[in-house]
């Protein structure tokens, strides 16, 4: 049968070869894994469309078993090019990519994660902060991971109180009165609590100018980063590549 589907690379893999696998994250299905038979050669018909990041339509044959299905032909939308001419703008979508792959299951669709993904890659394609852009995503993608911090009021005694300490342990705020019950807890300034919680309803097609102080831009990584390393047990090349390249911009304004 054959079905076609709108959707995004987010990952694509080498297979024997010539071949390649290719992951979809598409607009009808979700997460599609299918086999690109002949991409890896130079004058294939498949090779444009299975790069990362592509946005298409993609027509595939779908047998009556759960096997994984083939790649027939596709039509490019979008290829982003300006993202994929600047490395550390590649390095974010990589990153977003992985962490979506990852954190999402085979064929759930979810309409709203197509639409986030491409605002995301367009607005990087743009030339927008691409930071602020993956720390927005990091904190939708905990709702998903099912760990998304309490940013209303005290986590524990449910007093709005502050100055608020976050909790990674006890999942968000904690008032004057509760923060000794974790030792370990996050002092942030306020800006920080208050722009995650922004992040997690925030539309991004609304997305404005942001300006953020470098200590900001800190203790928000900080914050998400300690979130996923205590909670999931994920390892992403990408976040491996991507901290390696934040390095060398920061040595590099220097």
């Amino acid at each position: 049968m054959l079905v076609k589907w709108e959707g995004i690379v987010i990952r694509s893999v080498d297979y024997g070869e010539s071949s390649k696998v290719v992951t979809l994250f598409t607009r009808e299905k979700g997460k599609v894994a299918m086999m690109a038979r002949g991409a890896k050669r130079a004058k294939s018909r498949l090779g444009a469309v299975s790069q990362l990041f592509t946005h298409g339509y993609y027509l595939c044959k779908t047998g009556p078993g759960s096997g994984m299905a083939d790649l027939s032909q596709g039509e490019i939308v979008d290829s982003f090019r300006d993202l994929r001419q600047d490395l550390m703008a590649t390095a974010y979508a990589a990153y977003i990519a992985e962490l979506l792959d990852r954190l999402t299951e085979q064929e759930e669709a979810n309409p709203f994660f197509f639409q986030l993904l491409h605002q995301l890659f367009h607005y990087i394609d743009e030339g927008r902060d691409a930071e602020i852009l993956c720390r927005i995503f990091e904190t939708k993608m905990l709702r998903v991971a099912g760990i998304s911090p309490h940013l209303t009021d005290c986590s524990s005694c449910g007093r709005e109180q502050e100055p608020y300490v976050i909790s990674i342990s006890q999942g968000g705020l904690l008032c004057p009165a509760c923060r000794e019950s974790d030792p370990y807890a996050i002092a942030v300034t306020p800006s920080v609590w208050k722009l995650l919680r922004l992040f997690q309803v925030f539309d991004l097609e609304r997305l404005g100018e942001i300006e953020l102080k470098p200590s900001t831009r800190s203790q928000l990584k900080h914050v998400l980063r300690r979130y996923y390393d205590e909670h999931l047990d994920l390892y992403l090349k990408s976040r491996s590549f991507l901290d390696q390249m934040e390095r060398m911009n920061l040595s590099g304004g220097d």
